[in-house]
């Protein structure tokens, strides 16, 4: 895959097999004229959401992510960036009404950080965290973890606990994101096997179980960890409608300036 060093506007196609994940700095859009731009794709509703935010940054970051959205999503289909609508799920998952190819994603976004996983057909969740952010793990772990990632987790030198938190973290909340049912799901319900990878920016050498009295079903589940940079953690996880362990899912990554261009990259990797 050749690196572009222009932006695009060309539209992209997007295989059955494909997953696509778009990246963007919201610190980095200051330009007035595009942030104007920005305002008018959303509906009257979004704005109203989007206000409600109390802190300047808040409510530019949740601009951002908006206009973001609408604009990659054009990438896809012959529909203007202000024509996209949506509706939310039991839990607020955003789904696309009436979307001409069945395109489904989902986002996530956290400090200087917002993320777009998109896919045909299958539900997707994603999720970002900051790895630097103040927390307590091993409480919050001890506390929400299953049993077996625990004492996994327990096991590592102390430096590497940190680390491993945030990967079951991300993993646990892609999941359930994947199933749109947010923290209904007691993440105590089922675990993920974090094996090792020869890549420690890429892991996709994840397995998922679950308790006995959660019915789920770990053939459609595949899972990916990646790490794009010293502060962030990123997990993937599809949820397919019949056995998938036998796909080869291919991975593209996207860099996006909304209303300007998009930039395909290698990896995610910066």
């Amino acid at each position: 895959m050749n690196n572009k060093n222009e932006e695009t506007t060309s539209k992209l196609s997007l295989k059955e097999n494909e997953i696509h994940l778009w990246s963007i700095d919201p610190t980095q859009i200051t330009s007035k004229v595009l942030i104007k731009k920005y305002k008018e794709l959303l509906t009257a509703d979004e704005t109203i959401k989007q206000q409600r935010y109390r802190f300047d940054k808040d409510k530019h970051s949740a601009l951002i992510t908006r206009a973001f959205v609408r604009d990659l999503l054009s990438y896809y289909a012959n529909i203007d960036a202000c024509d996209w609508r949506f509706s939310k799920g039991e839990k607020d998952k955003p789904e696309i009404i009436n979307p001409p190819i069945p395109l489904r994603f989902n986002i996530s976004h956290t400090d200087k950080l917002i993320i777009c996983a998109v896919m045909l057909n299958d539900d997707i969740g994603c999720d970002v965290e900051n790895t630097k952010r103040n927390t307590e793990p091993l409480l919050i772990a001890q506390r929400f973890f299953s049993p077996s990632e625990v004492t996994e987790l327990f096991a590592l030198p102390e430096h590497k606990q940190c680390s491993r938190f945030f990967d079951y973290w991300t993993l646990k909340e892609s999941y359930i994101k994947a199933w749109g049912l947010g923290l209904s799901i007691p993440l105590a319900d089922f675990s993920f096997d974090i094996s090792l990878s020869e890549n420690s920016e890429f892991n996709n050498n994840i397995k998922l179980s679950f308790a006995q009295h959660r019915k789920d079903f770990p053939e459609i589940w595949q899972s990916w960890l990646i790490s794009p940079n010293e502060s962030h953690r990123i997990a993937l996880s599809v949820r397919a409608k019949y056995n998938n362990q036998h796909i080869d899912y291919k991975l593209r990554f996207f860099n996006s300036l909304p209303l300007v261009g998009y930039q395909e990259t290698n990896a995610f990797f910066k």
